[in-house]
């Protein structure tokens, strides 16, 4: 509820209908409810605390439970009682708090909810998801004082959200797994939940949890949580503190990231740069688990009462770290600095491409009182509907990455990419030497010493998008295209590979990239028309596995957009002039086939993202 400073209106008393208007402070108006605030006070027990009175927290722990908080009292007015008029009067305060609560019974929009299905089947009569659901909020709720009930109370607005058990794609009519619905209208910037950071997972948790000298000072956030992960939820079960939240965290198979794709799923996507970034995933994920928790140095033979293998087993590791991928956030805001958390509750939100809000953290209390604590907050980025989907957004990812990470593809992605590979061989006089018919570029050695200096290989992925490709690929290439006649004796450092260089020197950097994009279209062993003939069939494509039906929607997709950049090259080329006769190509290989003396590709780039967000694996 807004407060203003000044008003006017007409309110009814119970002993005459007339109508005043009048002027009043914020202080005179706080002071004309409390009367009411101290009557109502007297039908509850134990009397509501100041809307503006500072929370103070307690950590977490077995031993130092919070206790429960009785149930909201209705803003009902009491029967009976009569209500003073005038600006900022009890009689308004009621009812903006009836208005907040949408006008409804405590349970209305569950029972909605019901009817539409979105309780899971049986609309929710046994359904263990909607009992583990119950569970959280309880342990939200006693544990952490999160108000998230459906009513008003005084100083608590009612909870914006609920938890849907079942939520599906619009487009693709797959499921999604649990969301956040909005319970009635949201509007932009409205305050959706607060989460206190006491009850998160993070590195701090877990060396709390596990020991410091088992979790050292420096390890990484996500091999720290990852431990906890698994302590909590086979080690200690259900006498963990954290079982009501580890209790709504899916299985492995309930999120399917690529990386835990059988070889018969994965051969689904033969021929997307997603396979080489789900294989080396896999690859590094087993080498950071022998390398910390299972090898003979590890911490299962450190600490075996802490760590008992019979738990800390590689499959159970690949659980924590689907957890982690497709659920934990990077909260940039904390006192400490940038961190790595799980928030329960925050993370059933599903994603969307178009979402403009994100999860960050701050200080909790309000703008008067600061309690040294810092929670979780998340704030709408525009307004929801009554029964509409919550959304926020996991970053600017493209469908390999959503794949790879979370399980999912979008079929609107406006920063879907695919990586194209382009190859180019400097000719060396050892290059020159090794291949037959290959002539020696008197650039070549500048070229290598100029790519050394700027962190740049020989060969590398660029992602290409819809609608554009990064001016990066084209610097590349610009620099690799070069020829004595376009440097005039100036060195190879002193261009600017921004602008182009000479009509040839673009004409082959365009044609470059068009070699590229179709030695990657090349790769897919069916044609974009063969996996829209499959996705057309509608009965065929259901007996298709759910990992197998995202393969196929996913490889369609990036021939598609392959396409259209592929169209959008050749346009462009015509309408420079640069396919005219003259225009010889400058020095430099076949794009993607490696010559003798080549050395093929370390990362893609999405790997080379993956690097970047902090990730425990070394993708190199």
């Amino acid at each position: 509820m807004r407060r203003r400073d000044e008003r006017e209106h007409e309110a009814e008393t119970s002993d005459a209908n007339t109508a005043t208007t009048a002027r009043r402070s914020w202080l005179a108006t706080a002071t004309a409810m409390l009367p009411l605030a101290l009557l109502l006070s007297t039908a509850a027990s134990p009397p509501p605390a100041l809307a503006f009175a500072p929370r103070h927290r307690r950590p977490p722990s077995p031993s130092a439970r919070r206790p429960r908080r009785t149930a909201p009292m209705s803003p009902r007015a009491p029967s009976g009682l009569s209500m003073a008029g005038g600006e900022g009067g009890e009689a308004e305060w009621v009812k903006a708090l009836l208005e907040a609560g949408g006008g409804n019974e405590p349970g209305t929009f569950e029972e909605e909810m019901k009817m539409k299905g979105l309780l899971g089947p049986n609309k929710g009569k046994g359904n263990p998801k909607l009992t583990a659901n119950s569970r959280l909020i309880q342990w939200l709720e006693e544990e952490g004082e999160v108000y998230l009930a459906e009513s008003s109370t005084w100083g608590e607005a009612p909870h914006p959200m609920a938890i849907s058990t079942e939520t599906v794609d619009e487009i693709t009519n797959e499921s999604s797994g649990r969301g956040l619905l909005a319970r009635g209208s949201v509007n932009d910037g409205d305050e959706l939940l607060k989460i206190p950071m006491d009850l998160c997972f993070t590195r701090k948790s877990a060396r709390r949890a596990l020991g410091n000298d088992a979790l050292q000072e420096g390890i990484n956030d996500y091999l720290a949580i990852a431990c906890q992960l698994i302590h909590e939820k086979y080690v200690l079960g259900p006498n963990s503190f954290y079982a009501p939240y580890i209790g709504v965290l899916p299985e492995v198979e309930e999120v399917n990231p690529t990386f835990t794709w059988s070889d018969e799923d994965l051969a689904f996507l033969e021929g997307s740069p997603v396979v080489a970034a789900t294989r080396s995933l896999q690859a590094k994920l087993r080498r950071e688990y022998d390398d910390l928790v299972g090898g003979e140095d590890g911490l299962i033979a450190k600490f075996p009462d802490r760590f008992p293998a019979e738990h800390y087993t590689f499959e159970n590791w690949v659980w924590a770290f689907t957890m982690l991928f497709s659920r934990a956030i990077r909260l940039r805001n904390l006192q400490v600095g940038e961190r790595l958390a799980m928030v329960p509750y925050a993370d059933l939100i599903n994603h969307s491409a178009f979402s403009g809000a994100f999860i960050d953290a701050r200080e909790s209390g309000d703008w008067l009182f600061k309690t040294g604590d810092e929670e979780v907050i998340l704030y709408a980025d525009r307004g929801y509907r009554q029964m509409e989907q919550v959304y926020i957004s996991y970053g600017q990812k493209s469908n390999a990455e959503l794949l790879l990470l979370y399980g999912f593809a979008l079929e609107r992605n406006p920063y879907n990419s695919v990586d194209v590979t382009v190859s180019i061989s400097p000719r060396t006089a050892e290059v020159a030497a090794a291949n037959e018919g290959v002539e020696e570029d008197p650039l070549a050695n500048e070229k290598v010493d100029f790519l050394a200096s700027v962190g740049r290989e020989q060969t590398v992925d660029f992602p290409c998008y819809a609608d554009r490709y990064p001016v990066e690929m084209l610097e590349y290439l610009r620099l690799m295209m070069m020829n004595p006649e376009d440097t005039r004796g100036k060195p190879l450092s002193e261009f600017d590979y921004s602008r182009t260089i000479s009509p040839a020197n673009e004409a082959a950097v365009l044609q470059s990239v068009v070699a590229a994009v179709k030695y990657q279209m090349g790769l897919f062993p069916q044609t974009e028309e063969d996996d829209a003939a499959i996705i057309k069939d509608k009965g065929m494509f259901r007996l298709l596995s759910y990992n197998q039906r995202m393969a196929v929607r996913h490889r369609r997709n990036e021939k598609r957009l392959l396409k259209r950049t592929l169209a959008a090259l050749e346009k462009q080329i015509r309408n420079k002039g640069l396919d005219g006769e003259g225009l010889e190509r400058a020095e430099g290989s076949t794009l993607g086939k490696v010559l003798k003396g080549e050395t093929m590709k370390q990362k893609s780039a999405l790997e080379d993202k993956l690097e970047k967000m902090g990730l425990p694996v070394d993708l190199k």
